[in-house]
């Protein structure tokens, strides 16, 4: 009976992981949605996008090894992010307090979401297994999607965003 059990558990986690929305497609609009950050403080993303052009990047985890690598790309080329108007969401299924924890640790100087219950995520079709978002990466701009990376980089998350802002239109 148990191996029963635990067959038609991985055979309902297989089909949950599949189950899921197709991400965010290029030439798609932005969702509008709102969730609160590191602060506990309300984020609206249609604010966000109306600043300029804004990455909304998912990662599983806060401060685990690919998460912290990815962000403290994001972190070193800031100045650089910063010059191009680039405004930063980062995104995971962890709380607001371990949001903040990892962005004192690591002197993270962009916004981190606290999508506990993964509103945001499903708002942006990324999948969600076992409760931890997959890496993924959007820039919007007019509100619509102009570029996403469905397996976002750790390390060169950074060096790629900034080459696919170079690639877009200038107004």
């Amino acid at each position: 009976m148990k191996l029963k059990s635990f067959s038609t558990l991985l055979a309902f986690l297989g089909f949950a992981s599949f189950a899921q929305a197709d991400p965010l497609a290029v030439g798609s609009a932005a969702p509008d949605i709102s969730a609160v950050d590191q602060d506990g403080k309300a984020v609206v993303f249609k604010d966000v996008y109306a600043k300029g052009v804004t990455l909304v990047y998912f990662y599983p985890k806060a401060d685990t090894p690919g998460c912290t690598k990815e962000a403290c790309s994001i972190r070193d080329s800031w100045g650089e992010m910063q010059k191009k108007g680039i405004q930063v969401l980062g995104v995971s299924g962890d709380k607001p307090e371990a949001q903040k924890k990892f962005a004192e640790k690591y002197k993270l100087p962009h916004t981190l979401i606290a999508d506990s219950d993964n509103a945001v995520a499903k708002a942006f079709g990324v999948p969600v297994t076992l409760g931890f978002v997959k890496r993924q990466s959007f820039l919007i701009q007019d509100g619509k999607c102009v570029w996403n990376q469905l397996s976002a980089s750790t390390d060169k998350q950074a060096e790629d965003v900034l080459k696919a802002f170079d690639t877009l239109p200038k107004k």
